[in-house]
């Protein structure tokens, strides 16, 4: 975890922020135990595509295709079904965020605050610039390309020539976790969470503000201890949308007023995910907790991961899956939170969740594995 002042990286923070979970806090990461197997994870195929640096690399998937990128700027397609590069372009720039894919179009973005849009034919079709870094995927949804900057901004552009429609900005607090978080689009709205645990719904064609809500309150009497910010994307679905902030609450708000349904005492700076009536968080101490979506109340934890820093979660099947710090993935059972099954990758880091890819996952560790993962 890093964190700024003004954009700023302050090293001295970043260096106590690495030792987070570790000889900071006297509490180290536990070792992976024995357990009887439930189920089995099957590679189905792997690909080195560069490392990612410090970028928040992560690939996107279409119906026809996987879209992955590295730090030297690299976009690559694959082959959904083999792996297999179907086309590779340079982008010119460094890229520091999520690949985005939809409607056609492939984004990335960079660490000076360039964005490049492809066809889905390698074509590059348009190329600007916005206010500071892309550390997320760019979303796409009805014409317009939404993308979040490093400096708290969330810009709406043309998806046809990339031209600027609207701009959302807002007031940040003097020390901001540096994150990757990014935003969801739902029913014509944008739903991003701020620095101070902030959740806005934005119309995605104005950029107007529709609500705002708190997820939590900064608390403590240093700037350190007051850090209560919402460091992950918030999850969705057709009746609320759900966020957490590290070093403060996770709650559900109705989608079309904001209202808050509940909220609990809860630290993630990794995220969540929703899936039908079921909430399941990966908090700040590497636990994994399976929540009911209509209360909040806890159903299941599982420990065993305990400082580990894990991913979000993403659920597949009967299954939790999470990725640590050592390359390891993780399936969880859905029903009781149990250990199913574990595979190593590439010894890197799974930094954030998997992603779908036919009926079964795609990750990407920070040394570059792309790895397309069933589960039996």
């Amino acid at each position: 975890m890093t964190f700024s002042r003004s954009a700023v990286a302050l090293p001295m923070l970043a260096l106590l922020a690495g030792c987070w979970g570790g000889k900071l806090t006297g509490l180290e990461p536990a070792d992976l135990t024995s357990y009887k197997p439930s189920a089995s994870f099957e590679v189905r195929w792997h690909r080195d595509v560069g490392d990612a640096g410090r970028a928040g690399l992560q690939p996107a998937v279409t119906r026809e295709a996987v879209y992955v990128a590295n730090a030297r700027g690299e976009l690559l397609r694959l082959d959904r079904a083999s792996g297999d590069t179907v086309w590779q372009a340079k982008s010119g720039f460094a890229i520091s965020g999520a690949v985005g894919a939809g409607d056609g179009l492939v984004l990335v973005g960079g660490e000076k605050g360039d964005l490049a849009a492809y066809e889905d034919d390698g074509k590059l079709r348009w190329k600007t610039r916005v206010s500071s870094e892309v550390l997320s995927a760019p979303q796409i949804s009805d014409g317009m390309v939404v993308v979040r900057t490093g400096d708290g901004r969330i810009a709406g552009l043309s998806a046809q020539d990339g031209k600027r429609q609207w701009l959302y900005e807002r007031a940040t607090p003097a020390l901001i976790v540096r994150s990757h978080a990014g935003v969801v689009i739902q029913r014509g709205a944008v739903f991003a969470g701020f620095a101070a645990g902030k959740l806005a719904a934005i119309n995605l064609h104005n950029g107007a503000v529709i609500w705002e809500s708190a997820v939590s309150q900064p608390r403590g009497t240093t700037e350190l201890e007051r850090i209560s910010d919402i460091t992950s994307t918030p999850v969705v679905d057709d009746e609320q949308v759900c966020a957490v902030s590290f070093q403060g609450r996770a709650a559900c708000f109705d989608i079309a007023q904001g209202a808050t349904l509940w909220s609990r005492e809860m630290s993630s700076e990794s995220g969540m995910t929703l899936l039908r009536k079921f909430l399941y968080v990966s908090d700040a101490k590497s636990t994994v907790l399976a929540l009911d979506k209509a209360s909040g109340s806890s159903l299941w934890k599982n420990d065993q991961l305990f400082m580990r820093s894990i991913s979000a979660p993403y659920a597949l099947d009967n299954y939790v899956v999470v990725g640590d710090s050592k390359g390891y993935l993780h399936a969880l059972n859905r029903e009781d939170g149990s250990l199913a099954a574990r595979i190593k990758t590439d010894g890197s880091p799974i930094l954030f969740a998997p992603v779908a890819l036919g009926d079964g996952l795609l990750l990407q560790t920070r040394d570059g594995g792309i790895y397309s993962i069933a589960i039996h």
